[in-house]
């Protein structure tokens, strides 16, 4: 069974027992979190598409780590004009660990 869920703004196929990681959630780790917001929850040929999301269904997952991703180097340069500038920026992300799908 697998199922198409929204969090922070980009969709994720998830299955069971997959480990995804996605933008930051203000939760410990070690607890588990519900997600409501599912799209479409399929099985074999059996699809469930929602309107925009599947009544009654639901994916639970686990928090294994909050972390950060890798470092994104930024540069503008200015040709002819004695200037450049460098920045970088890394991402706080949440990884978690799918423990169950269910839909109604």
């Amino acid at each position: 069974m697998y199922a198409v869920i929204v969090t922070g703004g980009k969709q994720y196929r998830v299955a069971q027992g997959d480990s995804i990681f996605v933008e930051k959630l203000d939760v410990v780790e070690g607890a588990d979190i519900d997600f409501d917001n599912v799209l479409m929850v399929g099985e074999g040929d059996t699809v469930q598409i929602g309107a925009p999301y599947v009544a009654g269904a639901k994916v639970t997952a686990n928090v294994v780590a909050q972390t950060r991703g890798v470092k994104v180097r930024i540069m503008k340069f200015r040709r002819r004009k004695h200037h450049q500038k460098c920045t970088g920026h890394r991402q706080y992300l949440t990884q978690i660990e799918i423990t169950g799908i269910s839909a109604a």
